[in-house]
């Protein structure tokens, strides 16, 4: 089956008088219907109507609740039927949506899982999704309606554990996990500058000290000795396409250099995934690659997504023959100078809040990981593997001298390849 549906009001509790209710302050709501979408050829048929929804409610910030982004994911990490018959790869769609008189209103994406024996609900987007959201309208009952479709999600898939990776402070969602007293298992911070403060990018960088600025064109000038020096921005095409391999590539490197474990950088889905994304042949998802050649060699490569009014650093690099450079540097800068070309009101520096990225942030917003046991079985492995073995690994790891480091990365990517 590829879809089950039941449908309930908002509220379901007794009808009240229309002047009572106002007096609660309670806005009127009408009924729900809510649809399980387990099945690829069901999600496909929701595009329309979820365009439709993310065009009038969605934010720039939810451009991984976007379809199209959606879309390729499909394409490269929903397991294929005989997988998961072979128990290979348990993850299934789990896809909640909620229509008014027809008219889809609310899209949850999720995936369903099995692991060490407890079924897990995650985000559909993981591990290349870097925002989780729920989209919804902006109705008066909006957040009635989510804990309506929280409901509807308890009753029709029974999870063990709901696991809910960098949801930002400013969602519903974050808000409602909060209210149902979920463990926040990690919390970062987004780094971000606020474009629309200035109205083009010398005005903008004049909050910045002399100093830095004085810092950024020594590195060019610096950089300029070297060569030939260009910068490239490409929305779509196989140029983009080469580049976005280059930069995964170019970012396991740096990662086996610093003695770093990357699962998803480690996963060749991850390259195919970015390539079809970046060469955007197909449902196009709003990605551009910017670079930084000295030569005929790529210094920096960024991979950005563009949304609305927002601009999203999604993964940037340098060539390691470029440490010293300042090439990453040079390359962010070009990349948020020619945001305002693009009416962008916001440059999203994503999670974790890295130094080089604070540096040039006006603000933050919080990202939690957001996990809620609802099992005996949930209960444990929230509490003994995500509360106290994860962060224990991590520690240790930190702890290690970069030689090791290294030397167990190297084990990793050889185990994963």
């Amino acid at each position: 089956m590829s879809a089950v549906a039941i449908r309930r009001p908002v509220h379901p509790q007794p009808a009240q008088d229309p002047e009572d209710t106002a007096a609660a302050g309670r806005p009127k709501t009408a009924a729900c219907e809510f649809e399980l979408i387990t099945d690829r050829t069901a999600f496909d048929a929701l595009e329309h109507d979820w365009n439709d929804l993310f065009e009038r409610a969605g934010r720039g910030c939810q451009v991984f609740q976007t379809f199209n982004w959606a879309w390729h994911w499909c394409n490269h990490y929903l397991p294929a039927r005989a997988a998961r018959a072979a128990r290979e790869d348990q993850r299934s769609l789990a896809v909640v949506t909620g229509r008014r008189n027809g008219r889809l209103v609310l899209v949850w994406p999720l995936v369903s899982n099995r692991v060490v024996g407890l079924r897990e609900l995650v985000w559909m987007g993981e591990p290349v999704s870097q925002y989780g959201d729920v989209l919804m309208d902006n109705a008066p009952d909006a957040d009635a309606l989510l804990r309506e479709a929280w409901s509807f999600i308890l009753a029709n898939l029974a999870p063990d554990l709901v696991r809910l990776r960098k949801v930002r402070d400013d969602t519903r969602i974050a808000r409602l996990f909060a209210e149902l007293g979920a463990l926040a298992t990690v919390r970062l911070e987004a780094p971000y500058l606020d474009l629309a403060s200035a109205k083009d990018f010398t005005a903008y960088e004049q909050r910045y000290s002399p100093r830095s600025r004085r810092n950024r064109r020594r590195l060019t000038r610096r950089f300029e000795e070297r060569g030939e020096t260009a910068f490239e921005f490409h929305r779509g095409g196989a140029r983009a396409r080469d580049l976005a391999g280059l930069a995964l590539s170019l970012k396991r490197d740096w990662l086996k250099q610093r003695g770093l474990v990357s699962p998803a950088f480690s996963d060749l889905r991850t390259d195919r995934f970015f390539a079809d994304i970046a060469e955007g042949a197909v449902r196009p998802p709003g990605c551009e690659v910017g670079a930084l050649t000295a030569g005929d060699e790529a210094a920096a490569i960024e991979i950005t997504l563009h949304c609305k009014d927002a601009v999203l650093m999604h993964v940037i690099v340098f060539n390691l023959k470029f440490e010293k450079a300042g090439a990453g540097v040079l390359l962010l800068e070009r990349s948020i100078a020619e945001s305002f070309g693009d009416s962008c009101r916001t440059y999203d520096l994503l999670a974790p809040a890295d130094s080089y990225k604070v540096d040039w942030a006006d603000g933050v917003v919080g990202v939690t990981d957001w996990a809620l046991p609802l099992s005996l079985k949930g209960r444990l492995f929230a509490q003994l593997y995500l509360g106290f073995v994860r962060p224990g690994i991590i520690a240790m790891l930190t702890a290690m001298p970069r030689s090791l480091r290294r030397f167990v990365a190297a084990r990793y990517a050889g185990a994963a390849g």
